[in-house]
């Protein structure tokens, strides 16, 4: 049962096209990852979802519920939160208060401290930097405080922008655990991830996006081992060969 549906969906800045006729479908607890080079309009894709940027045509449907340019003040009331690309926190506000911006629109009440405790139980490195400023943390800290404030909305639908980006391997390990761990609980996960390795053997499925454009899809299994991903997202090429190394053409 697929709980995000996209059709046709397009995005533009102007006059240039950032998103062309995307067809996308995320079941419900399941992630779904998004490969794609800079440029290839992933991280538009995740802002037209959460109302940051309008769609110039299409549908998003989210649990049943149409949510075509829903403004980015209402996506926490649907249950649709994003992790941003380069963490976006407030540097000179503590843990704790950066956290309690991803539950602005709730009551501190005992489910708002439930929350937090199961945050800080994803994150036990946290619980020792409530009130250390933000912006003084390392950048595999930030990364947590950032995910930890899209789950204090209480979302059912997380979209992760580039969370490994710019961090050491051991962290990237150890994010990748506690994404799997919040899939687990039941969280639907779109990940929008340069490490395509990492990110296909997190998810259940994936899209591959070239210049706005859906250029391929299937089960993460396989496109591990699809000759064009391997040649052009897992190491097996350049990106001076890109051009000339074609997607396979898509069943109609």
């Amino acid at each position: 049962m697929s709980s995000l549906e996209v059709r046709q969906l397009s995005v533009a800045y102007d006059n240039a096209v950032a998103l062309a006729d995307i067809d996308l479908s995320v079941e419900a607890g399941s992630i779904v990852c998004i490969l794609g080079a800079n440029g290839a309009g992933k991280s538009s894709f995740l802002k037209c979802l959460v109302g940051l940027v309008p769609a110039r045509s299409g549908r998003i449907t989210w649990e049943g519920e149409d949510i075509t340019n829903i403004k980015a003040y209402e996506a926490a009331s649907r249950g649709v939160a994003m992790s941003p690309e380069g963490r976006r926190l407030f540097p000179d506000l503590s843990v704790y208060e950066n956290l309690c911006v991803g539950g602005y629109l709730r009551r501190r009440d005992a489910s708002f401290r439930s929350d937090l405790d199961k945050v800080l139980n994803y994150f036990p490195r946290l619980q020792q930097r409530l009130q250390q400023s933000a912006g003084s943390l390392s950048g595999g800290e930030q990364q947590m405080v950032a995910i930890g404030r899209a789950l204090m909305t209480r979302a059912r639908l997380l979209l992760l922008d580039e969370p490994s980006l710019g961090l050491a391997p051991l962290i990237v390990s150890q994010l990748a655990g506690i994404i799997a761990a919040i899939n687990r609980e039941g969280m639907t996960i779109v990940l929008v991830e340069q490490n395509a390795r990492l990110a296909l053997r997190l998810s259940r499925y994936g899209y591959v996006f070239e210049t706005g454009r859906l250029a391929l899809q299937g089960a993460s299994s396989e496109l591990l081992h699809n000759p064009y991903v391997t040649e052009i997202y897992l190491g097996g090429g350049s990106s001076r060969n890109q051009d000339r190394v074609r997607a396979p053409e898509q069943d109609a």
